[in-house]
């Protein structure tokens, strides 16, 4: 009985510092790619003269709101009238 506890135990201890150490190497790589890695920026100009573009005052409160929410990270790329 006391052996079978303590293999169950010592099971469960494993399993949860494999999966801390899944965790923190992930978080780790994580770090490291949006430090050392920076991501392509694209711009797009504005395309108001298309028929499906929205006016540059709804292109200007869309991009306005996608930037406040997203605390400046997130850009608008492409906005169309469906």
């Amino acid at each position: 009985m006391k052996e079978s506890l303590f293999l169950m135990v010592v099971g469960m201890l494993m399993v949860f510092v494999v999966l801390l150490l899944v965790v923190g190497l992930g978080n780790l790589i994580i770090i490291f790619v949006n430090k050392f890695v920076p991501e392509e920026v694209k711009r797009v100009a504005n395309n108001a003269t298309t028929s499906n573009a929205v006016d540059s005052k709804t292109y200007t409160v869309i991009s306005s709101a996608v930037t406040m929410v997203t605390g400046g990270k997130g850009t608008v790329v492409d906005v169309k009238k469906i």
